[in-house]
């Protein structure tokens, strides 16, 4: 079974776009303009999804889908914030949970609404469940269950108050493969196309098995590079997520943010080559390079930090490349580590460029290792050329 890359594109723009009008719905009933921040979709499993909601306290609704679409859709935020919530919701104070749950039905109406006009087929929604959910119980029951399960996850923020909210729509796997492989693939592109999409250029198809599998792999370079640095920098090194996301490349930069960021970035040659980039917080960065350091730095990041964190990233970068090459069956090698010290969307902008001449979309490897528990932590963003990694997920399936 195949993946079609632009069908599944074509996805995640109907995913965009509902998210969109889950925004525009929740700003007319609370008063605050939402922006949808970024819109992907995740492959991992189960074990990985439960990891990637692990410490999160989240209050919202669940639906059930049927029909047009099947499978399930959450709408959450955090339990903090459900005071300010109720604060702009008309007689939101008094309703409580009543007006919560009337908050998801509208926002996860106004989110199904673009997929059901792209099927032209109803999708029923069931009422809507009220929950209160610690971790990945914010899933609906059985999510966890899947080995390489599709999640599209939308954020949405206020502009003007403290309120975020994340819809996550996990369809059941049968249908939703109907929907990016075979025939329909390619009535997907053409839909991308006629939304405002780009269907240039060919076609590329993954197998199925193979996200999965790489999904998995993602997960086991990370645990390689957090074992180098542990053994480099004599800290206690863990992996809190790792999974492969598919996103809009164009989304990236805003999800790193505008916070300052230091780090490397690494090209990479091979199959797959793209680019890699290890960014900390100002604050973790000084924190590790001086853990590293046999003496206190003159400045938190002047040379002997650069120094430091360069060779850090070596390390890094190897652990994770070595095993995607093994498993891949390719050869990866990667260029000196490049300093940056920058606001953190302007770190990644470049590379996103670069990589946009030959694709709209990538799949995006992003990691969280932690040292020392909250000493210091850094993010990994790989970004690898969509042709390369599919024609090298190809190999991999027939193996």
């Amino acid at each position: 079974m195949r993946v079609d890359v632009r069908a599944l594109g074509a996805c995640n723009r109907l995913a965009e776009r509902g998210a969109e009008r889950a925004a525009n719905a929740l700003g007319e009933l609370t008063g605050s303009d939402l922006a949808v921040e970024v819109t992907g979709a995740s492959v991992a499993t189960g074990e990985d999804l439960a990891e990637a909601f692990s410490g999160r306290e989240s209050i919202g609704v669940r639906v059930g889908l049927d029909g047009g679409l099947e499978g399930s859709a959450v709408l959450a935020f955090d339990a903090d914030q459900v005071d300010g919530l109720l604060s702009v919701l008309p007689g939101g104070a008094s309703m409580g949970r009543s007006a919560v749950t009337e908050v998801g039905n509208i926002a996860l109406g106004g989110f199904l609404d673009g997929w059901a006009n792209y099927l032209g087929r109803a999708i029923d929604m069931t009422p809507p469940r009220y929950f209160e959910a610690d971790g990945a119980a914010v899933l609906p029951d059985g999510a966890l269950a899947g080995d390489g399960v599709f999640l599209f996850e939308s954020r949405l923020d206020a502009t003007a108050t403290d309120l975020d909210f994340s819809i996550y729509m996990l369809p059941d796997s049968g249908p939703f493969r109907d929907l990016v492989v075979g025939k329909t693939a390619t009535a997907a592109t053409a839909g991308a196309e006629g939304a405002g999409g780009s269907a240039a250029g060919a076609t590329t198809a993954v197998p199925y098995e193979s996200l999965s599998t790489f999904a998995s792999l993602a997960k086991r370079g990370s645990a390689n590079a957090a074992d180098n640095v542990g053994m480099m920098t004599g800290l206690e090194t863990t992996v809190d997520v790792s999974r492969l996301r598919f996103v809009p490349l164009a989304d990236v930069p805003s999800e790193v943010g505008t916070e300052p960021h230091a780090g490397t970035v690494f090209e990479l040659q091979g199959q797959p080559s793209g680019y890699l980039a290890i960014l900390f917080s100002e604050e973790s960065a000084a924190a590790v390079a001086e853990a590293m350091l046999p003496t206190e730095p003159d400045e938190p990041l002047g040379g002997t930090a650069e120094n430091a964190l360069r060779e850090l990233g070596n390390v890094m970068t190897s652990g994770f490349i070595d095993g995607w090459a093994n498993v891949l069956g390719t050869s990866i090698s990667h260029s000196p580590p490049e300093f940056v010290h920058d606001i953190g969307s302007a770190t990644v902008s470049p590379l996103v460029a670069s990589l946009s001449r030959r694709q709209d979309y990538g799949f995006v490897i992003d990691a969280a290792i932690r040292m020392e528990g909250e000493q210091a932590r850094c993010d990994v963003y790989a970004l690898p050329d969509e042709r390369e990694l599919a024609a090298a997920l190809e190999r991999l399936a027939e193996t």
